[in-house]
């Protein structure tokens, strides 16, 4: 403040622009009294000029890679000869793989619809993103349905015998179990971590473990047949 201040009576609603003012705020405005100039990155040089940037070295990488390295490709097709495993490319082998334990219209279908539909829905939801970790509150509630989901899912799989996607469930469940009993100032750092991360990290932690174990299962693990090899040759 300066030793002199000279104040003038006006009515606003922003404090920070007459700062040695006394403002009278009326009835129907709203008092700006408390706030902070948030950072601004504008689209336009910043953020096009990034993407250009990355855009370049990304084709620049793609054609020195392809002058160095030969594609993979097979001969050419002949649909008189199919291949044996006949697979779809690297990105749809999960796909193919759900369609191997599940019928053609839950695999195929069902799966695929629900995974776009919420794609596309979840981002309309208020979704607050400084979430708490899961088992800040209702530790004990959620606790009994974490179990209850767990051991319908294992009864499910296994009945279908899809252990492909049991493991990764298993293995998920057992970490959130691992950070249910710890305190978020207490463990090690990992379990720290984990404890701090609220339900959405978990169940895209288990979407993405699920896509890389099965993507993996049907480019290394599948022969003639569809039948399990070891992707160095012979059968599991």
């Amino acid at each position: 403040m300066p030793e002199s201040p000279n104040y003038t009576t006006v009515l606003d609603s922003d404090s920070r622009r007459a700062p040695v003012r006394v403002a009278f705020v009326t009835r129907r405005t709203s008092p700006h009294v408390k706030a902070t100039d948030d950072p601004f990155v504008m689209t336009h040089p910043e953020t096009l000029l990034r993407v250009a940037i990355a855009t370049e070295v990304l084709m620049i990488l793609l054609s020195v890679v392809s002058l160095v390295f030969n594609a993979p490709l097979e001969g050419m097709a002949d649909p008189i000869q199919t291949p044996n495993p006949a697979k779809a490319p690297w990105y749809f082998l999960g796909l193919q793989e759900l369609l191997h334990y599940f019928p053609p219209i839950v695999g195929g279908v069902l799966i695929p619809t629900l995974v776009v539909i919420a794609l596309i829905v979840i981002p309309y939801f208020n979704i607050n993103i400084e979430a708490g970790g899961l088992w800040t509150k209702n530790r004990a509630r959620r606790l009994r349905v974490l179990t209850i989901s767990v051991i319908v899912l294992t009864i499910g799989l296994s009945i279908l015998e899809v252990w492909a996607i049991l493991a990764p469930t298993l293995f998920v469940a057992a970490l959130m179990y691992w950070t249910a009993g710890t305190p978020p100032d207490s463990g090690g750092r990992l379990r720290r971590w984990l404890t701090s991360k609220p339900l959405p990290f978990w169940i895209m932690t288990w979407f993405l473990i699920e896509a890389i174990v099965l993507t993996a299962i049907g480019t290394l693990f599948r022969g003639p047949g569809w039948s399990l090899v070891w992707p160095w040759g012979g059968s599991l």
